[in-house]
């Protein structure tokens, strides 16, 4: 008998709908939240771009369509965020911001601590500034 795949976390999520309202909810919070000052001011006046990318780049990782990988070849996350100062504060702004996302779009508490975990890793690796 031959096991079945488990869905990925794209799958878990809702797919590109639910994905698309991540994104969305996301980027307003990095104006919203006073303590996400600092990163709001590394991005774009027009955010338009960055959610575009993030959209597509998440779509990807999260076990979806590879349609960062289709536009633009491979990330290379942590070459392309060397041109911006990231230290633990900003990895912190960024993780609240994603965090206060997934709460307010991801119903199943399991996937959101998932995929908060998985974030937070990955923002960890983005740190290029000593303390």
């Amino acid at each position: 008998m031959r096991a079945v795949p488990s869905a990925s976390p794209y799958e878990r999520l809702g797919g590109a709908e639910t994905l698309k309202v991540l994104v969305q909810r996301f980027y307003p919070h990095m104006g919203a939240l006073p303590e996400a000052r600092g990163i709001r001011q590394m991005h774009a006046e027009d955010l338009s771009g960055a959610e575009a990318k993030l959209f597509k780049f998440l779509s990807g990782w999260l076990g979806g369509p590879n349609l960062y990988w289709e536009e633009f070849g491979h990330p290379r996350l942590r070459m392309r965020h060397l041109p911006f100062a990231i230290g633990t504060h900003e990895r912190d702004q960024w993780l609240a911001c994603m965090s206060r996302a997934l709460d307010e779009t991801v119903a199943d508490q399991e996937l959101r601590q998932q995929l908060l975990q998985a974030f937070t890793h990955t923002a960890n690796h983005m740190i290029n500034q000593p303390e």
